[in-house]
């Protein structure tokens, strides 16, 4: 060992140190990148000017209130709360020691008083507003000294935000006039634009410190939350609220009636909207009927495994009219025959001729008066030769069918052979079979689904009061929680019989424990009808997506909606719309989950894409051959197929 040999360093050591740095700078470089929770809810970019402030892409500008009325009434704030914008509200309230307002306000009601005594010896006319301000001070000293008052120290101030300056400025406009036609004044905080955001900031700082004095009565007017809010305990999410982000929960069978009408122009989602409700509330234990007259409903039905009974002269399917209700109210029992021949009355005339003369535009009616009175008594001859009569005992008989009334029509004198004439193309002309034999439908199951898209134009109108019928006389039969879906429905309110049977069953549903979802497009038809109005009305829920032009001004009027609301009514996107229930309304967007969505679209796109992702799972599932070169992911397995 030489003579420095002791100081020579270890090569090892040297070489550890030197990873030791590296590493060091190494995590250094690399906290520089990491992103944090800062660095995510920051913006881009912020720039104050003395009137407005610039947040990234967007521009804002903060208003404070300065000026109230001599009184303001509950829910004078609402308006604001509920404005259609994207604006951030901040209330400062400040408590203040009663006894140091009282001393205040004794030595300001002694000057008002004064100022009351010299104007009189002056010989000045009466100032109101000072005899007003008095009595307003001593009565706020009454409640003050009782302790029934507090008192409060007030700040309210409001921060809009908007695309461009130009729409800035609109939207302060809008918001100064909803405030102005209270008699509350506001002002833009010029120069104080950063203070003005940092005040309307989640983080409780009132830099602009512009407050008002009031006591606990006008404090209790500005509360915030009333915002109108459809969220129960119990029912099915119909989606989210606009207005507050809240959801819609709701149970429609909570109000006087369960009905429904659904009002919107092809493809802005109304049937999509009611499969969806269909198919939660048969989660929620209800049954669901459905007239379906374009074939929309089967993808649906097979997947719950329900009943789809296709209506069509080569179809098996055969529904009698002429069935009777197996009613278990005694007092029910006894009207049943009648109830069932009043509806028979109406189906025969829209058989006979009614549904061609109405759509003509005339206003004669099928039948004439003696037509009407043979008919009667043909009826009830052809129910008696099947040994049914009012007596509720005889009920249990097998019913008549259309052959039967054929042949006492054929049969009796007067009218009654060229009535049987016309009728006999449902007995053994075009239309036979289908409404001529006994019934050999069950709807004993919890999704039924009829279907009359293969019916010819000119049967269709009388498939669906037949079908309407029968479904009428199995919810009088047995009473459980039930949805009837009328889809398309203006095509009977094209003619006054099915219109009227339609009404019928709007006005006595509730008392069966059913709700009927009245669904149509054809708006002007509609509530161009009488019992179209009629039905509107007996309706606790209505539902309003995107409408043509010509329909918002009908809507409009029919639900006396504010010029906002007839505004969106037309430029909806698809999926929201305006949802009434009883005297409450909210801006709604309809929401479903992946699965329910698959189920429920008839978007041809969005088909196309769930298939190709089945598809796609399918080629993963099956075993590749070695050497095959197959891909088993799916380019659209990623994509959101949300509505």
């Amino acid at each position: 060992m030489g003579l420095f040999g002791g100081n020579k360093k270890d090569p090892t050591d040297i070489a550890q140190a030197q990873r030791l740095r590296e590493q060091q700078e190494i995590e250094q470089e690399f906290q520089k990148g990491i992103t944090t929770l800062r660095d995510l809810i920051a913006p881009s970019s912020i720039e104050f000017q003395s009137s407005h402030f610039r947040l990234g892409t967007k521009y804002g500008r903060t208003i404070y209130i300065y000026g109230y009325p001599r009184q303001v009434y509950t829910g004078w704030l609402s308006p604001l709360i509920n404005i259609d914008e994207v604006v951030d509200v901040s209330m400062f309230v400040y408590p203040v020691e009663s006894q140091i307002v009282l001393t205040n306000l004794r030595k300001k009601v002694s000057q008002l008083e004064a100022s009351i005594q010299l104007n009189a010896e002056h010989g000045k006319v009466r100032d109101p507003g000072l005899q007003a301000a008095v009595q307003d001070a001593e009565e706020l000293r009454d409640q003050l000294q009782v302790g029934s008052e507090r008192f409060f120290r007030y700040g309210l101030y409001v921060t809009v935000y908007a695309d461009s300056l130009d729409e800035l400025q609109f939207v302060q406009h809008k918001i100064e006039t909803i405030l102005g036609q209270q008699l509350v004044f506001s002002k833009v905080a010029s120069s104080q634009q950063e203070q003005g955001l940092n005040s309307t900031l989640p983080q409780l700082s009132d830099q602009l410190q512009i407050r008002r004095n009031m006591n606990t009565g006008a404090i209790s007017t500005s509360f915030p939350f009333t915002s109108a809010d459809l969220t129960q305990e119990s029912g099915i999410l119909y989606g989210i609220n606009m207005h507050n982000n809240g959801l819609v929960i709701f149970d429609r069978f909570s109000l006087e009636n369960a009905n429904m009408v659904v009002f919107a122009k092809s493809g802005a989602g109304k049937s999509y909207t009611v499969k969806l409700e269909a198919l939660r509330s048969m989660m929620m234990g209800a049954e669901v009927l459905i007239v379906d007259p374009e074939n929309e409903y089967q993808k649906l039905c097979d997947a719950v495994g329900g009943a789809y009974i296709r209506l069509s002269l080569n179809s098996d399917t055969r529904i009698n009219p002429f069935d009777l209700p197996r009613v278990i109210d005694s007092d029910d029992a006894e009207d049943a025959l009648r109830a069932n021949l009043i509806t028979l009355h109406g189906l025969l005339r829209l058989m006979m001729g009614g549904a061609q003369i109405m759509a003509s535009g005339g206003t004669m009616p099928a039948l004439s008066p003696l037509e009407e009175a043979d008919l009667d008594q043909a009826l009830i001859d052809t129910y008696a030769r099947a040994g049914i009569t009012s007596d509720p005992l005889t009920h249990n008989s097998v019913p008549p069918t259309i052959g039967d009334l054929y042949e006492t029509l054929l049969h009796m004198g007067g009218t009654g052979p060229q009535l049987a004439q016309r009728l006999r193309k449902y007995t053994s002309g075009t239309f036979a079979g289908i409404f001529s034999q006994q019934s050999n439908v069950h709807i004993d199951n919890p999704m039924v689904v009829f279907n009359i898209r293969d019916l010819e134009d000119e049967l269709r109108p009388v498939a669906m009061y037949i079908v309407l019928s029968y479904i009428w006389n199995k919810t009088r039969s047995d009473q459980r929680r039930r949805l009837l879906l009328v889809d398309e429905a203006w095509q009977l309110m094209k003619y006054d019989d099915s219109a009227n049977f339609l009404f019928s069953l709007a006005k006595r549903a509730r008392k069966y424990f059913l709700g009927l979802t009245t669904i149509t497009q054809d708006v002007e038809d509609f509530m161009g009808s009488k019992m179209g109005r009629a039905i509107v009305a007996n309706a606790s829920m209505q539902l309003l997506l995107k409408q043509s032009t010509s329909a918002v001004d009908v809507l409009a009027e029919v639900f006396k909606l504010t010029d906002e609301e007839r505004k969106r009514l037309a430029q909806f996107p698809v999926g929201q719309g305006l949802f009434f229930a009883g005297q409450s309304h909210v801006h709604v967007q309809i929401i479903a989950s992946p699965t329910e969505h698959s189920l429920i679209t008839t978007d041809p796109r969005q088909l196309q894409q769930i298939q190709q992702i089945q598809d796609a799972s399918a080629a993963a599932a099956t075993p590749v051959a070695p050497g095959n070169d197959v891909s088993t992911s799916s380019p659209y397995a990623t994509q959101n197929l949300g509505n």
